[in-house]
């Protein structure tokens, strides 16, 4: 009896799970956009945000390695773009060598950077020095407050890891310095009142579709590169995307290495334990 109970409330818990996933793979297959699983509305977010551009980096892939002369130009890229407002807060000067710059280099680099937090001694009064390569990259905002105020009461945030705290990685950066447009007419006809708010700025890669940054990459020839690759928006956009990538992933191809190994060293044991397995059980009949 008890079992004959149990066996008809578990039939009907999973009538019911069958019922409400057929209701939802119902629902999606005849209008896939407008309703979400919760219900909700269909939004101009969910129609229009676009999917991250690939931006063919070097780096992509299980074989993906970094090319050093496009780190060095997204670093360029960072320095006289977008540190004006962006931190790098977690990596140090002499994180820098593994761009292949010289240790006289990166001494140059942490030098031209003159205001490092520090303490004058004979005072105890705040103050500032040049940066030596132990240094971490200063902060371009002295508090929040100050980042609010200079940005549209938005803090920038800090671009140290930022490739693995977005969805898309170096795709999203690269797609979002590249996005830039006015709103389509499609989506103005069916969200009217979805104007770009003053202050804001369109861009279909970010999640709401404004974003409070303005275009960061106004024109071509805004950098100079040095190495005869061509001074493009386009190109700043992969480059510092590659930068960041590196940024955030220092050590991808001794991963990939590592990887690659490891799995060599898998298929070697494998074919060693199967011989193993064969010769100690040949006289046994499978």
């Amino acid at each position: 009896m008890v079992r004959g109970i149990a066996f008809l409330v578990g039939a009907a818990f999973a009538a019911v799970l069958a019922w409400a996933l057929l209701w939802t793979v119902q629902g999606v297959i005849a209008d896939p956009s407008p309703k979400l699983a919760t219900g909700a509305d269909k939004s101009a977010e969910s129609e229009f945000h676009l999917h991250p551009r690939d931006a063919h980096l070097s780096s992509a892939g299980i074989f993906g390695k970094y090319d050093r002369r496009q780190l060095q130009r997204g670093y360029q890229v960072y320095k006289e773009v977008c540190s004006a407002c962006h931190s790098l807060r977690l990596v140090a000067f002499r994180d820098l060598k593994g761009l292949d710059y010289s240790d006289g280099q990166v001494k140059a680099i942490a030098a031209s950077f003159d205001n490092i937090p520090t303490t004058n001694p004979d005072t105890g009064e705040p103050t500032t020095r040049k940066g030596v390569p132990a240094d971490h990259f200063p902060l371009p905002f002295a508090n929040d407050i100050a980042a609010r105020a200079a940005n549209n009461n938005a803090i920038p945030p800090d671009l140290s890891y930022i490739t693995r705290a977005r969805h898309g990685g170096a795709d999203y950066v690269y797609s979002l310095l590249t996005g830039y447009q006015p709103q389509s007419a499609e989506m103005l006809k069916e969200f009217p009142d979805i104007k770009t708010p003053k202050g804001l700025y369109s861009n279909p890669y970010f999640a709401n579709l404004n974003i409070a940054m303005p275009p960061p990459l106004k024109s071509n020839g805004q950098v100079q590169y040095s190495d005869g690759t061509a001074s493009t928006v386009d190109n700043y956009a992969r480059d510092v995307a590659a930068f960041l990538t590196w940024t955030a992933d220092p050590y991808l191809e001794t991963r990939h290495q590592a990887g690659f190994a490891a799995v060599i060293f898998l298929i070697i044991a494998s074919f060693l334990a199967f011989g193993a397995y064969r010769n100690v059980w040949r006289d046994v009949k499978h």
